[in-house]
């Protein structure tokens, strides 16, 4: 089986669209998304159409799809942030704030190998952003591979029999990752629609299970053409100028 791992999209359907044209050339059998399919950007309705003819595996909410479908109240958001989740929230179709409304929250169990959450194992809307904060949640997996988002970081951690240790993928285009046996591993693709990496790239994953390889991966897309959706919606001018630099 050959995962395709998918995560904060933020309704940037120009990026989603690079990612899912990069991911047809390497092939894959279901996608897995982790959650933050709308917020900040422009194209939630598009967004959440485009997964739904993934035939996806598994989708799991996020903290701006909480708040775009209004079962949170995003008090905790930044002042953009909040106007883009309620920008987000009346320009949905009926039919897919109700999508967003009845998505499960993580973590959850794909097979006998897998989990995926959004923000931790123990907490969806908790950033794992160093190692004792990975470590807590390896204390909490269920499955030896456990896929995050949330962060918007690629970033990949690891434990074994000589510790935990966290890993930061150079990715030029594609950079695989054996994964050892008897090593459990929480693994973060990074973002679709709004890198903060530094690196203004789309960012994705496929993890191949019968060869034990996951597959970081980068692709350009135009931002110029998202910038200018975000523009003409009138959301905040910094949600398109923050995708020219990845942050």
């Amino acid at each position: 089986m050959r995962f395709l791992i998918l995560s904060d999209i933020h309704a940037n359907v120009d990026a989603f669209d690079a990612v899912l044209e990069a991911a047809e050339v390497e092939r894959w059998d279901r996608a897995l998304v982790l959650g933050d399919l709308v917020g900040y950007g422009a194209e939630p309705n598009a967004v959440i159409e485009r997964v739904l003819s993934l035939n996806p595996m598994a989708v799991i909410r996020g903290n701006h799809d909480k708040a775009a479908c209004r079962l949170a109240d995003a008090s905790d958001f930044n002042h953009v942030a909040r106007a883009a989740a309620l920008w987000t929230a009346e320009t949905l179709t009926a039919e897919n704030r109700m999508y967003l409304e009845r998505l499960p929250q993580g973590p959850m169990s794909t097979d006998d190998t897998v989990e995926i959450c959004h923000g931790a194992p123990f907490d969806e809307d908790h950033y794992i952003f160093d190692l004792p904060d990975a470590g807590h949640a390896l204390d909490s997996t269920a499955r030896p591979i456990c896929f995050f988002g949330h962060t918007h970081l690629p970033v990949i951690y690891r434990r074994g029999v000589d510790g935990d240790a966290g890993f930061v993928p150079e990715v030029e285009h594609n950079l695989d990752v054996p994964l050892g046996d008897g090593a459990r591993y929480l693994i973060n693709p990074g973002s679709v629609g709004q890198p903060r990496d530094g690196d203004p790239r789309a960012a994705f994953g496929i993890y191949d299970t019968s060869r034990r390889v996951m597959t970081m991966s980068r692709v350009d897309y135009r931002v110029d053409l998202a910038q200018k959706r975000i523009f003409d919606a009138g959301l905040p001018p910094s949600l398109a100028h923050r995708l020219a630099v990845g942050r």
